[in-house]
């Protein structure tokens, strides 16, 4: 290849295959961190991401098998390399209104399995033609370094651990470095630039594709001028924080009456803090109930896993002056933002860790634990099975109370809160729900012994007047006897995401079915004339 001097040794293929294999991982963690807010984090999701990104490797493999046998111009694969390179570094500006676009047409036409759908043909839109183009880089490589048969193992064996060692380093950089310093649309700027750069350096080498280059510099500073927003929520003006960390998307709200922490863009409530100290409305205040139920016991310990930025906390701390409370935050910023914009006391110790593995490491036991770390259906397996209720029981006191907050409304033998109920009922003798008027959540409050109705009619006698008791006045009615099922979760067998996209199904049928029947009458059209 004379007319490419760059490439007589070698060592820049090579180093084409690595920077090539750290790009395409890269990506996909950060497809992971774009479609997180909209869609959840979960294993369904991931799901979608690996099998798309699968689906056009390989094609691209395939592709590139043809053209190098075909025509073997190493220009021609660094031009896909280039035209890979200003797409990925596009995805930060327009990969969120394709996503909003895919999800706005899809939720009034489709009924089930909106989650898989939506994620999926997302995904197909916004990243399978760049690794496409990266799948093609592979076979044109081994057209262009293999010289004879004597060597071509050793030297595909080379460029395969150029290309494994490359996505190694592809895995680690986005997660423990660029995402949570710079957040994920400047990781896409920033392993766009990689490819851009390599595909760069071979034409002003090689002294060609003038006209490639600049038109390719040209959208690349575009993309880097009108990419770097945080933004997921980028209808959003009034947020007064919006970022990223390891775990989670996170965006703080706050107005005249209180603030607001959402780990997701288009709906949800992860923890709150009403300014005037009253009562929050949400499902908080019904969790109260629990410390309620624990009677004259001074002082109360109570154990918050999932602490968030400590709602429940605190208003433990308000109502149970007296209380010994504790948080577990696997998430360490949104621990930062309990204190930089919720007002957490300096006396309630949050320990960041995940719920299950703090309680396996400790002895103490507690008059309450709740289970607050379930979100849409990123509902964590090892934190839903009897194998984990049976922990949380063992370091409960005698009469202690669990209270888990199941954010779900779903219905039916078979549907995750069944499966919940089913699960804890087969570790607690003692089962009751309440539904949380306004909203989706359900409270469920588990005990080894005793009536907690009993309990907590009880304690609302000894409560002084004020909105506590009228609001425990309300739980007390709205109770209902677990009566335990068959379908129990394992650690071995915990089907959380099926059974929450399920869930996520039946709010969407019932919160559009009155859009999706106005779309099949009139289209889109009609949906805008309704709304006007």
């Amino acid at each position: 290849m004379p007319e490419y001097p760059i490439l007589e040794n070698k060592l820049f293929l090579y180093l084409t295959e690595f920077f090539s294999g750290v790009s395409v991982m890269a990506v996909e963690l950060g497809a992971s961190r774009l479609l997180a807010p909209y869609f959840s984090s979960s294993q369904i999701v991931w799901t979608i991401i690996i099998g798309t990104i699968m689906i056009a490797m390989a094609l691209g493999n395939l592709y590139g098998g043809r053209a190098a046998d075909k025509n073997p111009d190493p220009a021609r694969l660094y031009r896909r390399i280039l035209i890979a390179a200003v797409w990925i570094a596009a995805i930060p500006v327009v990969g969120k209104y394709v996503i909003l676009g895919v999800s706005g047409l899809l939720i009034v036409t489709v009924s089930t399995n909106f989650l898989i759908l939506a994620a999926f043909v997302s995904c197909m839109a916004v990243f399978v033609y760049p690794l496409f183009l990266l799948g093609t880089v592979t076979p044109c490589l081994v057209k262009a370094t293999v010289e004879s048969l004597d060597d071509s193992g050793r030297t595909v064996g080379r460029l395969g651990a150029c290309n494994t060692v490359g996505s190694i380093l592809g895995t680690f950089l986005p997660t423990f470095v660029t995402i949570p310093t710079v957040g994920t649309s400047v990781t896409f700027l920033i392993f766009g630039g990689i490819l851009f750069v390599i595909a760069l350096v071979f034409f002003l080498s090689s002294h060609k594709g003038f006209r490639t280059v600049v038109i390719g510099a040209v959208l690349f500073l575009l993309c880097v001028l009108f990419g770097r927003s945080k933004a997921f929520a980028f209808w959003e003006n009034d947020l007064a924080y919006e970022g990223e960390s390891v775990y989670n998307y996170l965006q703080v709200r706050e107005d005249d009456e209180r603030v607001i922490l959402s780990t997701n863009v288009l709906f949800g409530v992860q923890s709150v803090t009403v300014k005037d100290g009253s009562l929050t409305g949400l499902y908080y205040d019904y969790a109260l109930a629990a410390p309620v139920m624990c009677g004259k016991r001074e002082p109360l310990s109570v154990l918050v896993l999932g602490n968030g930025t400590g709602t429940f906390a605190r208003q433990c701390r308000r109502y149970f002056p007296d209380c010994r409370v504790e948080g577990v935050e696997i998430d360490a910023r949104i621990t930062a933002l309990a204190g930089a914009y919720f007002d957490m006391p300096a006396e309630i110790a949050v320990t960041e860790y995940d719920g299950r593995a703090f309680l396996a490491a400790i002895d103490t036991k507690y008059d309450v634990i709740l289970v607050d770390a379930y979100q849409d259906i990123t509902i964590p397996f090892q934190m839903s099975s009897v194998e984990f209720f049976t922990l949380v029981r063992e370091h409960l006191t005698d009469g202690g109370v669990m209270v888990v907050n199941m954010n779900m409304h779903a219905d039916g033998a078979d549907s995750i809160n069944a499966c919940l109920c089913d699960t804890i009922a087969s570790v607690f003798p003692v089962c009751l729900t309440a539904d949380v008027p306004y909203s989706t959540n359900r409270e469920l409050f588990a005990a080894a012994d005793s009536d907690l109705a009993a309990r907590l009619a009880d304690g609302i006698a000894r409560l002084p007047e004020g909105a506590l008791k009228n609001l425990m006045g309300r739980v007390l009615p709205s109770l209902t006897p677990v009566s335990a099922g068959g379908h129990i979760l394992t650690d071995d067998r915990a089907p959380v995401e099926l059974l929450g996209m399920r869930a996520i199904d039946g709010l969407i049928e019932r919160e559009l079915g009155y859009y999706r029947d106005i779309f099949r009458r009139g289209g889109i059209r009609g949906i805008l004339d309704e709304i006007a």
